[in-house]
């Protein structure tokens, strides 16, 4: 692991989070738990823990200045990304991380147990069933579905200053034909260690209704 405490120091840094040890060490013990249990879950596609330390943790660090508020969910977070790398660096804010997949919210709540997560519960249900009795200040999602279905399926999420964070691999064209972004709604990611393009949809619970999905 000392690969990856490398890879997480140096990414860190270059993001521009503090560095504790503390909150180092959970995500260690983070991606050893997602590389164990990768063996019978198929939680990831990526197997090689360095690769981890840079395409989940890193990347999903990289939106932490973005998120606004005190109440947080991630819909679709499969393994606990990026919602639980989030939580561990604002342990001050609550997070709901949300999958329709049992044995990935299973998961999920192994980890929250081992690394002792209070900022965190766990909710196995499709997004358009889960109805929360407080709204949230930031709603999230990495690589979860198009951006007219996110819009459509997150809005009985959103408080009136509602945000919400979309992670994508790269700037799709073709997606966006269906929506009218604006200048500002799209913020280019620059993650370190990593050269891929990096692109997050940032949008305004209150400019929803400017979007008319087709």
């Amino acid at each position: 692991m000392d690969k990856c405490r490398e890879i997480l120091t140096t990414g860190i840094a270059g993001l521009g989070l503090s560095e504790e040890i503390l909150k180092l060490e959970k995500l260690l013990v983070f991606i050893e738990l997602i590389s164990k249990w990768n063996k019978v879950y198929n939680l990831t596609a990526i197997r090689d823990k360095s690769e981890m330390a840079k395409l989940h943790i890193l990347d999903s660090l990289a939106i932490s200045p973005y998120v606004r508020g005190q109440r947080v969910i991630d819909i679709g977070t499969g393994a606990g990304l990026p919602g639980i790398p989030l939580a561990i660096f604002n342990p001050n804010k609550q997070f709901v991380l949300l999958d329709s997949n049992a044995k990935k919210t299973r998961f999920v709540q192994q980890v929250l147990l081992e690394l002792k997560l209070n900022n965190i519960s766990v909710c196995h249900s499709r997004v358009e069933n889960f109805k929360p009795d407080i709204k949230f200040d930031t709603v999230m999602c990495r690589a979860f579905t198009r951006m007219d279905k996110i819009i459509l399926l997150t809005q009985h999420l959103f408080n009136k200053n509602g945000l919400l964070l979309a992670m994508k691999a790269q700037k799709l064209d073709e997606e966006f034909k269906t929506l009218s972004l604006k200048e500002g709604h799209l913020i280019p990611l620059n993650v370190p260690l990593i050269e891929a393009e990096r692109c997050l949809v940032h949008l305004e619970f209150s400019d929803f209704s400017l979007f008319k999905c087709k």
